[in-house]
């Protein structure tokens, strides 16, 4: 099955720094594109129609991405390992505080039918916005990833991210030495397929997709970005 799954932050002119808790950033510098711009990429290079409306949600924080799917999960609705297209200015695979080493070391000890149990790392505040998708990986929901980037995104993609000999990025092995200790019980962590668009015009999905979401990120965003979201959501089906 094959996940969309947007932050606004995208559709800037330029990258934001992270506003404090509260607060939004300046537009000056950042302004939102324009409606048009927004629909010819929703339209032209993710194959969204509005007459054929995809089921997601939207949500202020991107983590809640990852409860989204394990919702669906739960419900019987979304099977996986599945794809995922990014559409985000950040990769959101931990880099920064608190950074990979939870992961690496705590959660891959952790048989996979645990590691769901996603409160935990929560109540540990080891779980934010950037690094959903380093959890989700590490629960073994992601079949293979495409991060499709804004054009002023700045590196935040970790090591253990490989690249083919040719420079470009290739597939996401997560690894460390206590996963090793626990592979014999755990079986060895999937190698997922990542491909990284740094120029979104040469991005265009080769088959539809079956959920959509939504993140506001405010704390990246400024609030004159708010109204795309409007126009984004012209294409959902809200569940």
């Amino acid at each position: 099955m094959r996940i969309l799954d947007i932050d606004l932050d995208f559709f800037l002119k330029d990258c934001c720094p992270l506003a404090e808790i509260g607060k939004r950033p300046e537009p000056a510098g950042h302004e939102p594109w324009s409606e048009e711009q927004v629909v010819r990429f929703l339209e032209d290079n993710l194959g969204l129609s509005q007459f054929s409306p995809i089921p997601g949600r939207i949500f202020e924080t991107h983590d809640s991405a990852l409860r989204f799917w394990l919702e669906l999960i739960a419900g019987g609705k979304l099977s996986f390992p599945f794809h995922v297209t990014h559409v985000d200015a950040h990769s959101d695979l931990g880099i920064g505080k608190p950074g990979p080493g939870f992961v690496l070391n705590t959660v891959l000890a952790m048989p996979p039918e645990l590691r769901v149990n996603i409160g935990r790392f929560y109540e540990m505040q080891q779980l934010d916005e950037a690094n959903y998708l380093l959890f989700a990986i590490a629960l073994r929901l992601v079949g293979s990833l495409e991060n499709i980037r804004n054009p002023k995104s700045r590196p935040d993609i970790p090591s253990f991210a490989f690249k083919s000999p040719n420079g470009e990025y290739a597939y996401i092995h997560l690894e460390s030495f206590v996963s090793k200790l626990f592979e014999k019980t755990n079986g060895p962590e999937p190698t997922v397929p990542f491909r990284v668009y740094s120029d979104y015009r040469e991005f265009h999905a080769d088959a539809p997709y079956d959920f959509v979401s939504l993140a506001l990120s405010p704390r990246y965003a400024p609030k004159e970005a708010d109204g795309l979201a409007a126009v984004i959501e012209r294409y959902f089906c809200l569940i």
